[in-house]
């Protein structure tokens, strides 16, 4: 298949290079360095040359806030069968466009980045395919996945960024709420320092990606989630209940370490 990625950032151009062992890969970027640091992966200068090309798919991966921008452009130069397709963290109005364009779409979420992932083993790690995607663009994204050892996951785009709330805003939440009460103070301990280093991880991360994140309509309700759990442990602490905290800690624990149904 003919494929082209718009948009060689981190996740990007590891897409670029994956699909190259099976398929004609072009790629295209605002930085052009970008696309001929890939491997196999021919340039083309901009989306008005991306007819040319003649792909069968057009994968976008630019970042979040430009994915429509981007998917308007597209829809305009392209025949009408090209298959679209995008690997974006929130789904937020891609539903919408989609059914708007007509067109064939396969939308996936690799659930990993440059930051917390070893891109050389995956094993451990997971992807999302849309259960709304198109059979054909969807088993392209399975074989690429399945190659990588990646555990596969098919929600709806309801299903996924319900999920991503949980999966995403919850521990950035938290950590930014970590971050967010540190000081220029030398801490010693092991805890501490872990927590630092993720929050370190988390922050190099692009701003505007962490904004849609927390923008997520279903975000919301991960954070009153937070909030309320810390209102009932300031309640605890304040009243010293050691027999409420025990129970408490015993509720984390069932959380974390939930029973083996067998």
């Amino acid at each position: 298949m003919k494929i082209a990625v718009v948009g060689c950032g981190h996740m990007g151009s590891w897409l670029a290079g994956e699909l190259t062992g099976a398929h004609e890969v072009a790629g295209v970027d605002v930085d052009p360095a970008r696309v001929e640091a890939t491997p196999r992966v021919a340039l083309i200068r901009g989306i008005d040359d991306l007819a040319a090309f003649e792909p069968q798919l057009v994968v976008n991966a630019v970042p979040l806030r430009q994915t429509i921008e981007v998917f308007r452009k597209l829809d305009a130069v392209l025949p009408p069968d090209v298959m679209l397709g995008d690997v974006a963290s929130i789904k937020g109005d891609l539903p919408d466009f989609y059914r708007q364009s007509e067109r064939p779409f396969v939308s996936a979420h690799p659930m990993f980045g440059p930051t917390f992932a070893n891109i050389e083993s995956l094993s451990q790690e997971s992807a999302v395919i849309i259960r709304e995607s198109d059979p054909t663009g969807a088993a392209l994204f399975r074989g690429l996945f399945e190659a990588r050892g990646l555990s596969i996951f098919e929600y709806s785009f309801d299903e996924h960024d319900r999920m991503m709330a949980y999966s995403l805003t919850l521990p950035f939440v938290s950590t930014m709420v970590f971050g967010a009460c540190m000081d220029d103070k030398a801490v010693p301990g092991t805890t501490f320092r872990k927590h630092r280093e993720i929050a370190h991880g988390l922050m190099a991360e692009d701003d505007y990606l962490l904004a849609e994140i927390l923008f997520n309509p279903h975000s919301m309700e991960q954070i009153e989630r937070v909030t309320s759990r810390l209102e009932f442990l300031k309640h605890v602490i304040r009243a010293r209940d050691s027999e409420e905290a025990i129970v408490f800690f015993d509720r984390l624990r069932a959380n974390l370490f939930p029973a083996d149904p067998d």
